[in-house]
């Protein structure tokens, strides 16, 4: 178990690490273009071929993986079928999105003209083909999950992240920015190189193509269709918001962008820690159908994951301007690019723990073996309510729209989601903690308060000495709150501090 243990923290470490110099890629992006028709290009360009490779990696590799184990076939034919109408499949939808490229892009924004749309076709020229890569390289991924080489396929994702990064801003600074383009397909190339590397010497693995119809891969298709369809749902979020915001004014799509990185981050990666520790022990406790266990770490892992990302929301929703100013404000990004920005960014500060949460239990519906319930509600959600909303205010609002439509469409998404769990499966968010889910009121209420009176009172000129000032007075007052409260996790958190130190000092 703590070898297992270790092994899910490497992970999760490395991970973070990838998440980071991605988003390192976003803010040298800001410096370069601020808030301009370039980068909007750039961004828009990267749209379609990142959703694809994450609907279609991931629906394939996911499917893969279920049925490595259940083949008939021998491991190796399993593979080099499997390799073959992945490799197959995505070249020609690869080759289709390349084709009719112009008209595509046309069609998804129709408002890119003139020399912003020459643009934004050179770029996505460039970064179309890196998704053959991408989806190749996720399926690589699984094939080391399978076989236990964890750490090759996190790190693989570290070195597409890194390499995007280094060579994109290298290239920019020589040829403009279509080094972006191909900074992102020869970033591909190399994720794909490292890990054909590391999978050479496993066991089974050949890449030589096998025309073969065979059972198993009628099965993969099976399985992965519906996971497609769940992975586009959940990714027309992103979608939806390049279609549009680049409706609107020049600037708007990289705001947007801008906006979602910097919430999307610190949400992401305290999911990670939640989720990390979580998810292993929920399979196992359902597998061996333990309901009282499995009920308790439902609680459990939502109150830390509420307990996680609840200050870090109410600070940005407080300090937008103070974050914008501090991460992305130099070079090309200037007071006006901070203006258009820090208003998204206060309203999907509130989305973090409704995103994260929705993520988290929608982990209980899959240990449960109910795959198309989220993707029913994601469908609602999307098509219905972020679409409706968004149409509705887009005139009076317009970025800010897009912003309250996907706030509204995750709160929505949340509640169905907790619902149907609880009328389902008996899982029910209030339960006999009662008293903890008071505690968690009045958390918030108090936090809220003493974040309001900083904002009020505490004004510095210098952002980095306001962010500083402002982020520790408002984590010891969360701190204190925290600690008068006595929550369980925290009283946990502290006994193990103090055996630790007991035993040390002995």
């Amino acid at each position: 178990m703590k070898r297992f243990l270790k092994i899910v923290g490497a992970v999760a470490a490395i991970n973070v690490l990838a998440r980071l110099f991605g988003f390192l890629r976003e803010i040298i992006i800001g410096t370069q273009y601020g808030t301009s028709y370039i980068s909007d290009s750039i961004f828009n360009a990267y749209t379609i071929p990142n959703f694809l490779y994450l609907v279609i990696g991931g629906a394939f590799t996911t499917a893969f993986i279920s049925i490595y184990h259940k083949t008939k076939s021998s491991i190796e034919d399993y593979i080099r079928r499997t390799f073959t109408t992945i490799l197959v499949s995505i070249t020609i939808i690869t080759l289709i999105f390349v084709v009719f490229g112009e008209s595509i892009l046309h069609i998804v924004f129709p408002e890119e003209t003139g020399k912003e749309f020459d643009m934004l076709l050179e770029l996505y020229q460039w970064m179309m083909p890196s998704t053959i890569m991408l989806v190749l390289s996720t399926w690589l991924s699984g094939v080391l999950n399978v076989q236990g080489k964890f750490h090759l396929s996190s790190f693989s994702v570290l070195v597409y992240n890194m390499s995007f990064l280094v060579i994109s801003v290298g290239l920019s600074l020589v040829i403009g920015p279509i080094g972006y383009g191909i900074g992102a397909l020869i970033g591909a190339i190399f994720m794909v190189g490292f890990l054909i590397f590391g999978v050479r010497k496993l066991e089974h693995v050949s890449f030589k193509l096998k025309f073969e119809r065979a059972e198993d891969q009628k099965e993969l298709w099976k399985v992965a269709l519906p996971i497609m369809l769940g992975g586009a749902t959940a990714q027309m979020y992103t979608l939806l918001q390049r279609i549009f915001t680049s409706l609107l004014a020049e600037g708007t799509v990289s705001a947007m962008n801008y906006a979602t990185k910097v919430s999307q981050f610190p949400q992401a990666i305290l999911m990670t820690a939640v989720t990390t520790v979580i998810y292993p022990l929920l399979s196992k406790k359902e597998g061996e159908g333990d309901e009282a266990s499995v009920k308790a770490l439902y609680l459990k892992g939502m109150r830390m994951l509420y307990l996680l990302v609840m200050p870090i929301s109410v600070y940005f929703f407080f300090q937008p301007e103070t974050i914008v100013r501090v991460v992305f404000e130099y070079n090309k990004f200037g007071a006006a690019s901070t203006a258009i920005t820090a208003p998204l960014l206060q309203i999907f500060s509130l989305t973090m723990f409704f995103l994260a949460a929705n993520t988290y239990i929608t982990r209980f519906y899959y240990a449960k073996g109910n795959s198309m319930t989220p993707v029913i509600f994601s469908l609602i959600t999307v098509f219905g309510i972020n679409i409706g909303i968004t149409y509705a205010l887009i005139d009076r609002y317009a970025g800010e729209a897009v912003a309250w439509g996907n706030l509204i469409s995750a709160i929505i998404n949340f509640l169905l989601l907790v619902a149907y769990l609880q009328w389902k499966y008996k899982l029910n968010i209030i339960d006999k903690n009662s008293l903890q889910f008071i505690k968690l009121a009045v958390l918030t209420i108090v936090f809220v308060l003493i974040n309001w009176m900083i904002a009020s009172f505490i004004v510095i000129d210098n952002k980095f000495i306001h962010m500083i000032v402002t982020l520790f007075v408002a984590l010891i007052g969360y701190a204190i709150i925290v600690y008068l409260l006595k929550f369980d996790e925290v009283k946990g958190t502290i006994n193990k501090i103090r055996s630790k130190l007991a035993k040390s000092n002995k």
